[in-house]
């Protein structure tokens, strides 16, 4: 019927629309009724106007018998398709008194729409359904909630509102695929769970929900391992021999299961534990346990004599392995380990708070000069709720016309993180941790640091990159179940203390050390009696902890409820592995092609223009230009790095003639000029950027010297 010979599946077209592409997701199920040499798409044939399904699910194709199928074939050869033209259109509008008639594929292609339920309609693009909502009530884009790309919140064909959630929006394409994998067992509102009325909506918009168990609930043995005991020793230092993943019942070297998550594990003797009978819990559990008040600190043991242990393999690493540690909360797993339960993508998980963020506006006069005081009034100001849309606006201190510049958001977060990571309240070069600053904490400043971090994460500032190790494990698991490093301490004279303690060879040089700064360890609670040389790991133990931790516990607390904003905190200590990346390591470097991908192209009247610019990119990450890849970045759009929500509008260039080029950093646009040659677009480009950077500077430090 279709002129093919059987068995050739490779060239089989269906027989009412000629096409031999098998796509199930857009055109069904591609069969072949090799007896007959008939071959069809599901939907093709489930849409076709002429046709119903009188036999059994087991007879002709999908029930629809060979001689109904070739009556509708010959039916639909003397129609003609009002979109390619072509004859053997079997499916049309029914519209009253629309005469269109189509193939379905072109039907698709002009946007027509199916609905896979009752009588099977179909609709030609005039007199499809539509959603109506109320206009004007969304202003900006909004995510897709399943695929989390932003899309204009307007009802079209490709476009689809939840019926039972207002906020809720989806591509077509995004439903149609959640809805063949779902069936129509699970497939409902991502939002709010609902199905009855989910799923009546998205069927009268012609999403196809098949009669079908879930994807993964076919998949054979999808989940066996539910059924696996975890036998794995997840303890830092495993004293096994045999391995991590050695398991003997009944002796020291039997694993035991986390007892509030189950899935990490410990030998006996890796947690000094005497019995089966113990509790343990892992580290994460640890943490979660501690935060909600659930922790009792362990009670302090003494140290015996032997077992020297060296100052590389304890003190700057975990705690000393004389110590009976009767949880193993103390201890730390390599932090690119944990949270293997949680694992997210950071961008996606910060897109998710941003869903908090409100239409209302709430603007803010920042001087530029005086970063941190203007973004301090303007957060502490009544009216100012951390879930309103920011609208920034530059002011000068000294501008007696009181000129207002329309400002960026995220140039502004930018700034404001500079000069917070260079503040006072924090110490150390690279990895810093809180200071303790009386005049910071009396004045609740250590709050403020912390809801500015959590404010500028959800509106989509930088990342901050500059926290240590230790100040993010204290927000994460604890103070309790952190032990600082000898790199935390910025104090010179306590490092030298430390250093000498550790280095002390015999009894004496240790008490030597202590008679010396017997006034400092008095002061700090840490003096001991000294009766052996193995006593220095406890006393160094002491003094770090007394130093990085608890000498700052009041800006530690205030520091952490500012950090509650928005929820930041608790998203923190439920996926740490994803924010450590962003909290105490820098953004990667930025490339030519970083960029390139970066900058969409909205408007290019001249296409050589584009060539230069792309040219212009790899000479200035060749080392061949003046300027760097970050002060391109900073020009178009006020950031030195990428936030990891993205950018919100996304960037783009566009041509024009001017004769240098334009940054707009509130839209994000780079304007480029238009040249005859690439030195002369070079030129334009390093002298504009090279400048623009300069004065931004001088006029800052101009302000800020008045």
């Amino acid at each position: 019927m279709n002129g093919n010979k059987p068995g050739d599946s490779q060239t089989l077209a269906c027989v009412f629309c000629r096409k031999d592409d098998d796509c199930p997701n857009k055109y069904g199920e591609m069969k072949t009724h090799e007896k007959w040499n008939i071959t069809v798409h599901y939907y093709c044939l489930l849409m076709s106007s002429g046709i119903w399904q009188r036999g059994k699910e087991e007879e002709g194709v999908y029930g629809f018998l060979i001689e109904d199928i070739r009556k509708e074939v010959n039916r639909a050869s003397k129609l003609k398709c009002c979109v390619c033209k072509k004859t053997g259109a079997s499916i049309g509008c029914v519209a009253p008194r629309c005469k269109r008639s189509y193939h379905f594929p072109c039907g698709l292609q002009r946007e027509c729409l199916f609905q896979f339920t009752g009588n099977f309609a179909s609709f030609c693009w005039t007199h499809r359904p539509v959603q109506i909502i109320t206009p004007n009530n969304y202003r900006e884009s909004l995510p897709c909630t399943i695929c989390l790309e932003f899309i204009e919140p307007i009802p079209t064909y490709t476009i689809l509102r939840s019926p039972c959630c207002k906020n809720a929006w989806f591509h077509r394409d995004c439903l149609q695929v959640q809805a063949i994998n779902a069936g129509v067992f699970f497939f409902r509102c991502t939002v709010c769970n609902n199905s009855d009325i989910f799923q009546k909506e998205m069927l009268r918009m012609g999403i196809h929900i098949p009669e079908k168990d879930a994807s993964w609930e076919l998949e054979e043995n999808a989940y066996q391992e539910l059924l696996q005991h975890y036998e794995h020793c997840d303890v830092r230092r495993c004293r096994c021999k045999e391995g991590r993943d050695y398991n003997v019942p009944n002796s020291k070297w039997e694993i035991k299961r986390c007892q509030c998550c189950g899935s990490s594990g410990t030998h006996l003797a890796c947690s000094l534990l005497q019995s089966w009978e113990q509790n343990w819990e892992c580290l994460e559990c640890r943490g979660i346990i501690y935060n909600s008040g659930g922790f009792q600190k362990a009670k302090k043991h003494t140290l015996p004599n032997t077992n020297i242990v060296g100052i590389n393999d304890c003190l700057l690493e975990e705690s000393s392995p004389k110590l009976p540690r009767q949880s193993p909360g103390a201890q730390h797993k390599d932090l690119l380990r944990q949270g293997n339960k949680f694992r997210r993508d950071i961008s996606t998980i910060i897109i998710e708070l941003g869903f908090q963020i409100i239409k209302k506006t709430k603007r803010l006069y920042i001087n530029k000069a005086d970063i941190w005081n203007s973004a301090l009034n303007g957060f502490r100001n009544q009216k100012f709720n951390p879930s309103y849309t920011i609208e920034v606006v530059y002011i000068h201190e000294n501008d007696n016309f009181g000129i207002e510049h329309p400002g960026s958001k995220q140039e502004f977060l930018t700034l404001l993180m500079q000069h917070l990571e260079n503040s006072p309240l924090f110490e150390g070069s690279l990895s810093k941790n809180l200071t303790l600053n009386s005049q910071a904490v009396k004045e609740n400043l250590y709050y403020e640091a912390g809801k500015m971090l959590a404010i500028s994460l959800v509106h989509g500032g930088p990342s901050p990159g500059f926290f240590s190790k230790t100040l993010f494990n204290c927000l994460v698991y604890g103070p309790e179940n952190t032990l600082p490093v000898l790199d935390d301490v910025s104090d010179f004279d306590v490092a030298q203390i430390l250093i000498r303690v550790n280095t002390a060879t015999n009894v004496a040089d240790l008490n030597s050390v202590m008679n010396e700064c017997y006034n400092y360890l008095e002061l700090i609670g840490c003096l001991r009696l000294i009766t052996s040389l193995s006593d220095k790991y406890i006393l160094a133990k002491d003094i770090l902890t007394h130093h990085v931790i608890k000498r700052v516990q009041a800006p530690f607390e205030s520091f952490k409820q500012g950090l509650k904003t928005l929820g930041v905190l608790e998203k923190i200590q439920t996926y740490p592995e994803a924010f450590y990346s962003i909290f105490c390591h820098k953004p990667e470097n930025l490339s030519a092609k970083i960029l390139s991908d970066l900058f969409t192209v909205h408007t290019l009247s001249d296409a050589q223009s584009l060539g230069f610019w792309n040219s212009y990119l790899q000479a200035v990450e060749d080392g061949k230009s003046a300027t760097t890849l970050e002060d391109i970045l900073i020009f178009a759009t006020g950031c030195n790095s990428i936030p990891p929500a993205g950018f919100k509008p996304t960037p783009s260039i566009e041509c024009l003639q001017t004769d240098f080029p334009v940054g707009n950093k509130c839209n994000n646009c780079l304007a480029l000029p238009i040249t005859n040659t690439y030195k002369e677009f070079q030129d334009k480009m390093d002298f504009a950027i090279r400048n623009t950077l300069r004065l931004e500077k001088e006029e800052s430090c101009h302000y800020i010297g008045q």
